[in-house]
């Protein structure tokens, strides 16, 4: 794998140095190698011009004459190494490097999404034209011009079935829009600036994270986590008419307010999610395509979550060498799709990511999904180092994925999830707390790669996409 050094110019006009993909230290190697290699092969002809006649009756004219071809010889054949190393092996690196630039800043330009009922340009639905973005390695395409006519449905299409959530241990619901499409109801739990203490992983799901983390998977370039947008539901007219009698018989009344609590593993009568009078805020996320059937899987790096024991990894600093013997984790994208998540888990703070989901039947080669981050956005002072134990434990990370970082950093992140969830319906979605620790937690990110490519050198830490992880 190759690295170099870029200076990156952000909006602000600021300069930042940002190690990005490229050729420097090894091309440096390369060239010294080659070099070294040159070097004795010249002076061993011509140590053998100096110990033996070669030619008889010129004396010392033609030897000097073999002498100067064979220096020109060596100057050829080094500047033809410089060419081929610093010219034509770099031009992969380099364009790649400028693919990493042309796509933050595309993504940066279609941040805001305006959520508009047309789709002028297509008969389709929007659920067919979602169903049609899914494929093994991204949910959503790069470029999105329909995304806000799909959240713009999402938010507001009639309901015509619901019922109790899928398994699980939390509270959601399950609805059915028109046109028979499947979303998943989070109800608001916690006013904006409310903190939950204690483990990172306590507390009820928020809803407001799952919003904010689709928008963080989009700046970040992932595409890995379903659409998720915003909503108000009127519980009295929308849900309770079309409610199935497993989901109407934990609706009840507290004071003025309906509430519902729900079929999961930890819900409880006494425990219920209350609508503002009959009106609830929650967030809904769009189901998968049935074509598309999940995989669990549980997290080589998950948590027993039992008092007084602990996990391999949390003890084992060398338990990452075990991970990379163990398949899906010994070749493809899937370890370097653990390390992308880790960030992403940190930077949200979501400690709860005890088994992840794939396709099925995929080798390992479809992406992780980011689905279920509602355990995130807790306690904007809690940052929870452990979650990044599978970057520092195994410290590679994609190239893809550290431009981007470097590009966000300086205040950018920040900027831009807020701009990304400025028109969602429940907006603001963020409290000013938890917008300022993604920047603080970003900062953490970098400084953890800094200390990997400082013990194991750039070379080692930044990994191209493409390349195959057998090597590691």
């Amino acid at each position: 794998m190759e690295s170099s050094l870029l200076l990156v110019e952000h909006e602000t006009g600021e300069h930042n140095l940002g190690i990005v993909g490229g050729a420097s230290v090894k091309k440096w190697t390369s060239v010294y190698d080659h070099g070294i290699s040159l070097l004795t092969i010249t002076t061993c002809l011509l140590s053998l011009i100096r110990e033996r006649e070669w030619v008889t009756g010129k004396g010392k004219e033609v030897n000097m004459k073999l002498k100067q071809r064979v220096v020109l010889l060596a100057i050829l054949l080094v500047i033809f190494i410089f060419t081929k190393v610093f010219l034509i092996d770099n031009l992969d690196s380099s364009a790649a490097n400028r693919e990493d630039q042309r796509a933050f800043h595309r993504m940066m330009a279609g941040l805001r999404v305006e959520l508009a009922p047309k789709l002028d340009h297509t008969l389709q639905s929007p659920w067919e034209i979602a169903a049609q973005w899914v494929v093994p390695r991204e949910v959503y395409p790069e470029e999105t011009p329909e995304l806000g006519a799909i959240m713009h449905a999402m938010a507001t299409k009639k309901i015509i079935k619901a019922d109790v959530g899928y398994k699980g241990t939390q509270l959601k619901a399950l609805l059915i829009l028109e046109g028979g499409q499947k979303v998943v109801f989070k109800p608001k739990r916690y006013n904006r600036d409310y903190v939950v203490e204690g483990e990172p992983y306590a507390g009820y799901d928020r809803h407001n994270a799952e919003v904010a983390a689709f928008h963080l998977d989009r700046i970040l370039g992932f595409r890995r986590a379903p659409l998720v947008v915003g909503r108000f539901v009127n519980l009295r007219t929308e849900i309770k008419p079309v409610a199935t009698e497993q989901l109407l018989s934990t609706f009840l009344t507290v004071g003025n307010n309906t509430c519902f609590y729900g079929k999961c593993y930890y819900c409880r009568e006494t425990e219920p999610a209350c609508a503002d009078g009959d009106t609830m805020e929650g967030s809904v996320t769009l189901w998968l395509p049935d074509v598309w059937p999940l995989q669990k899987h549980r997290h080589p790096w998950g948590r027993t979550y039992r008092e007084g024991k602990l996990a391999r990894w949390e003890y084992d600093e060398s338990y990452c060498d075990a991970v990379k013997k163990t398949s899906p984790y010994d070749s493809g994208p899937r370890l370097l799709d653990i390390i992308d998540t880790a960030v992403f888990d940190y930077l949200i703070g979501n400690a709860d990511r005890h088994h992840y989901e794939s396709f099925q039947d995929d080798e390992g080669a479809s992406m992780l999904i980011l689905l279920d981050n509602a355990k995130s956005f807790g306690n904007p002072s809690l940052d929870e180092r452990s979650i990044l134990a599978p970057l520092y434990q195994c410290c590679i990370i994609r190239v893809s994925t550290w431009n981007r970082l470097n590009y966000l950093k300086t205040g950018g992140l920040r900027s831009a999830l807020t701009s990304a969830m400025a028109h969602d319906p429940i907006a603001p979605v963020l409290s000013e707390p938890h917008l300022d620790a993604l920047d603080q937690r970003l900062l953490s990110v970098l400084g953890t790669v800094k200390q990997c490519t400082d013990q194991f050198g750039m070379d080692t830490v930044l990994v191209e996409d493409r390349m195959p992880l057998s090597h590691l």
